[in-house]
């Protein structure tokens, strides 16, 4: 495997499991000092076992990233542990209250904006000052299929995951004269443990949604997130990637 993230340092949040594990293990395969940011720290640190057993480079941090002074704190950790921060993988979120409008509950409204919307403008709030200072480098935000289309049971991740798909765009405007390339991934449904649980009817009924026949996977999507990351990706920015298996083509 090529070395092309060799002297980089990357943020990836969220990257305790899931997309995130699987981009925090594939920046440090590549070469990649990365700062693995989970909720817990005992679960980010599995991670970085995994990188450091491989040879690579990785440092634990919890937090959470509805609160700003977190997310600094991962942008802070990875200019004073290795020097400068040049990629960012602003991935974390959860699923939160579904139904009609009047059925939400507000606080857990609330909380689901702090976690899918705002810590991407936390992020890039921090993380793109420390790019530009690093000499440029390259933001890749998570939304979703539902930052694309809509689906009636899930008004505020909806509305949350379209928030990043515009915030994506307007922020790659804003630093792309200043070498910052940002850009969004959509996923569709990802065969992760958060779906180990579920009946065998509604797991049945997601992969129906899906034209390939199947769910996506957490290697797939981070093969994405990788390409964006990289130089490879040099003149792509302001725009968003679906990784859907036809979903949004129907």
């Amino acid at each position: 495997m090529t070395k092309e993230f060799e002297g980089k340092t990357a943020v990836v949040t969220g990257g305790g499991s899931g997309i995130g594990r699987a981009v925090a293990l594939g920046l440090g395969a590549r070469g990649a000092n990365v700062i693995v940011n989970d909720l817990k720290h005992e679960v980010a640190q599995v991670v970085v076992d995994e990188i450091v057993a491989a040879g690579g480079a990785a440092t634990a941090i919890a937090g959470d990233v509805g609160k700003p002074d977190d997310v600094k704190a991962a942008v802070d950790l990875a200019v004073s542990t290795y020097g400068a921060l040049h990629l960012a993988f602003n991935n974390a979120g959860i699923g939160g209250p579904q139904g009609l409008a009047e059925d939400i509950d507000i606080e857990g409204y609330l909380k689901l904006m702090d976690v899918n919307l705002h810590s991407v403008f936390y992020g890039m709030h921090f993380q793109a000052p420390a790019i530009v200072a690093a000499g440029g480098g390259a933001i890749v935000n998570t939304s979703s299929i539902l930052g694309v289309v809509g689906d009636a049971n899930a008004l505020p991740y909806v509305t949350a995951k379209h928030g990043v798909s515009g915030m994506t765009k307007a922020a790659a405007l804003g630093y792309a004269s200043k070498g910052v390339r940002i850009n969004s991934v959509h996923p569709g449904y990802i065969d992760t443990a958060l779906l180990a649980g579920i009946p065998a009817e509604i797991y049945d009924t997601l992969v129906a949604k899906h034209p390939a026949g199947r769910l996506g996977t957490s290697e797939e999507v981070a093969e994405l997130v990788l390409f964006l990351l990289s130089d490879k990706a040099s003149f792509i920015t302001g725009s968003q990637h679906l990784v859907d298996g036809g979903y949004t083509a129907q």
